[in-house]
């Protein structure tokens, strides 16, 4: 209390309300007086602008939950309406607002700002960025569309936030867990759109990647995914890393063709030229699980040992993963026929062969009932009925699992997907968060 009167007597001496109004936010902190000390760093922020990075770094850290929040965006609305010039305090809001998560609010400051100032799109363009990282899709979308549709091909950033938006669109599509094929035919017309009109090129070759993905995995067309594919690694000049990538998804489309030749060679092109890179690593790990797939689960396993040392967690722990469950099922039995079905079941999943591969796992419990398989058999189906987008069933499978098969590792990743479902499926975060907990 002393120091307060002693900055606040200094100020009245000096003529200058805010000359200690950093200090003076700092021992109201410490008071806890959350209204006081946000009024402070207000104080601070109006004498001085520059400091809107320092004052952000101090309010995240120091504000706790929703009302010290709500206390910051009620002082923020009044200074705004007393000084309509003072930017920094309408920047300080688009702020709060990305903390909260309120991103619809946070465009209509930043798009407001953006013609105030008269600048070229970059504010609107970095927050679409980051809705975009957060998966508030409708915000990146609406960010990105303003800049192609206000800006135009004026604005440096056009080409980008044409880019961004197709991303945008097509990450809101896939990861809704609810489409139309209306809705997947109007995004692929939107990239083909953009190619026409950007060119099929370096520049764009990410792009067409991600065309190829959507026509193999969600159009289903193989052929053109693998001549989009086709164009790319064809591409002169193309960075070599991304070269690796286009031959990696090549190599996937090949094995869901059933061409396990052509796969197996793009695999191998990948793991020469990139052998001590994470990206040589994965392509041998994709070699050993199409090993796997083809019973040949000794090359498999060979290949995975190698793994096991690879810089990349991920990839080192899925092939031990793999490497354990070969063991486990080869060590168990006096043939390898259970395993190979299994194996077999797998494959037709990868190649979205879903009829056969039900009636492959079907098999697999006929001839061997009581198998140590069968909670894999099920987490399988349960990855199926996912695909499908029969979620119900994908939840009856999880839950078999959980209750049938409790001390099995895929109780845990049963646990884990089961959570995810009512998360993002059924929205039921109750639910979820319990689930989570188990």
């Amino acid at each position: 209390d002393y120091a307060i009167q002693a900055y606040e007597r200094g100020s009245e001496l000096l003529k200058d309300p805010y000359i200690f109004s950093y200090n003076l936010a700092e021992l109201y902190r410490r008071m806890g007086n959350t209204e006081k000390m946000v009024e402070h760093y207000l104080n601070s922020l109006a004498m001085n602008p520059a400091r809107l990075g320092n004052i952000q770094a101090l309010l995240e850290r120091n504000l706790q939950g929703e009302e010290d929040y709500a206390e910051l965006q009620r002082q923020l609305y009044q200074r705004i309406q007393q000084d309509k010039n003072a930017i920094q305090f309408v920047e300080l809001l688009t702020w709060l607002f990305i903390q909260k998560g309120d991103y619809r609010n946070a465009l209509r400051q930043a798009k407001a700002l953006d013609r105030r100032l008269d600048e070229n799109g970059s504010r609107v363009y970095r927050l679409g960025r980051i809705a975009a990282m957060d998966g508030a899709w409708d915000a990146a979308i609406a960010a990105f569309d303003y800049i192609v549709e206000e800006k135009g091909p004026t604005s440096t950033f056009y080409i980008d936030a044409k880019r961004e938006a197709l991303r945008a669109r097509r990450e809101k599509l896939v990861r809704g867990y609810e489409w139309e094929e209306a809705d997947l035919r109007e995004l692929e017309t939107a990239y083909e759109t953009f190619l026409d009109e950007f060119g099929r090129n370096t520049a764009t070759a990410e792009l067409m990647m991600e065309l190829a993905d959507l026509e193999a995995n969600y159009l289903h067309d193989l052929p053109k995914a693998i001549d989009i594919l086709k164009q790319v690694v064809e591409l002169p000049g193309l960075k070599p890393q991304l070269l690796g990538e286009a031959k990696l998804r090549l190599g996937d489309l090949y094995l869901m063709t059933g061409d396990v030749w052509e796969a197996t060679l793009l695999y191998s092109q990948v793991d020469k030229a990139f052998k001590e890179d994470r990206l040589g690593h994965e392509a041998r790990l994709r070699n050993a699980r199409l090993s796997y797939y083809i019973g040949d689960f000794e090359w498999a396993q060979a290949q995975c040992k190698v793994l096991k040392a690879s810089t990349s967690k991920l990839i080192a722990n899925d092939a031990l993963d793999l490497s354990i469950f070969i063991m486990d099922n080869l060590g168990l039995d006096t043939t390898a026929e259970s395993l190979q079905l299994y194996a077999q079941a797998e494959l037709l999943i990868f190649q979205n062969r879903f009829d056969e591969a039900f009636a492959k796992l079907d098999t697999l419990l006929q001839k061997f009932p009581g198998h140590s398989l069968e909670d894999d058999v099920l987490y399988a189906k349960a990855h199926i009925y996912t695909k499908l987008r029969r979620y119900e069933d994908a939840i009856a499978a999880y839950e078999q699992i959980v209750e049938k098969h409790p001390e099995e590792i895929r109780a845990d990743n049963a646990l884990y997907e089961l959570a995810q479902l009512y998360d993002n499926v059924l929205h039921q975060p109750d639910k979820a968060m319990e689930l989570y907990e188990k």
